[in-house]
């Protein structure tokens, strides 16, 4: 599967299939084994899943309810423009890790009219991806990288009961086993590797996180939700002059579309909007620095992983603590 783009158009003179990044954090400086993750650069894939959206799905039932009797009443206007705008990946899940990213963004759901037991990731509309199959798909990638580490934060929950939360822990301590970290300080790379754990999962649903050992509570992320970059980067300055979270969190370097920008600009999508302001926010993630300090950065995490030299640009970010 790695490389795979999604049918809504790849960029196949950005997106390449090599995996140069596949085992980066094993390939660190041994003077980093021993940083806590929270004080590492860490890439990560902002809505990772989004490659994936199902064209023949309806739209998510926490939209206005303008959309959606949109989406019934003219589908073949609604949809397409929906899905344009909704796309924020175009690598797939194996290919995003391979390219290095090693913070995925899961936004879970179940669709009311869907089977019982299956879970969707959802932005918008629902995705053809199962739950299931893209943790065992992650689990199966780890088995190959044994030195490697993810965060994989598992948001939204859409449409998801109490047993159905139980049914998808029940699942991920399936699936992920002994590679699950139990929550406490966060640990390091080399306390990890000792301890043959690779998956740090965080859970947002705070009841379900406190009845399990092995759930996280939720990464901070800071999103500016905005359609410019320099708004954007001037919101995550004003984050970083109120001081980092205490344990891992993310800064978004996601641009977001509003109602006013898409009525402008009917012919564009986000891919459109994302990609020429993607050298000014590298720039910006340039000039980050990881560590203990607060105005450092953790996870810095992206749309359209590959594109650019985003991936790289974070991970070269952990030299800085070798100058310290």
């Amino acid at each position: 599967m790695g490389g795979q783009a999604s049918a809504s158009g790849g960029f196949p003179s950005l997106y390449g299939t090599a995996n140069a990044n596949a085992d980066w954090m094993s390939a660190l400086c041994p003077r980093l084994w021993d940083v806590p993750l929270h004080h590492l650069s860490i890439p990560g894939s902002h809505d990772t899943m989004t490659y994936c959206l199902n064209k023949k799905s309806p739209i998510s039932y926490s939209e206005s309810r303008l959309l959606q009797l949109l989406a019934k009443v003219l589908p073949c206007i609604t949809l397409p423009i929906v899905l344009k705008w909704s796309v924020t990946q175009v690598l797939d899940v194996t290919a995003q890790l391979d390219a290095g990213a090693r913070y995925l963004d899961l936004r879970i759901a179940h669709m009311r009219d869907g089977s019982e037991k299956n879970l969707h990731f959802v932005h918008m509309v629902y995705t053809s991806a199962l739950v299931e199959d893209t943790f065992t798909e992650i689990s199966e990638w780890l088995e190959h990288h044994p030195r490697e580490v993810v965060i994989l934060a598992c948001r939204n929950f859409e449409g998801m009961t109490e047993d159905l939360h139980e049914y998808l822990v029940t699942c991920i301590k399936n699936i992920f086993g002994d590679m699950l970290c139990p929550r406490g300080e966060v640990p390091t790379l080399r306390q990890l590797w000792a301890r043959g754990q690779q998956v740090i999962l965080s859970y947002e649903d705070e009841s379900a996180m406190s009845r399990h050992r092995e759930l996280w509570p939720a990464v901070p992320y800071w999103w500016g939700n905005q359609v410019k970059p320099g708004k954007l980067v001037r919101y995550l300055e004003h984050m970083k002059s109120c001081g980092r979270p205490g344990g891992l969190f993310v800064a978004g370097i996601n641009l977001t579309e509003n109602l006013g920008y898409i009525l402008a600009h009917p012919s564009q999508s986000l891919k459109n909007m994302t990609l020429p302001s993607l050298p000014y926010l590298s720039a910006w993630v340039r000039e980050q620095s990881p560590g203990s300090g607060p105005r450092c950065t953790n996870i810095i995490a992206g749309d359209f992983i590959g594109a650019d030299s985003f991936v790289n640009d974070v991970i070269r970010l952990n030299e800085k603590l070798l100058w310290c």
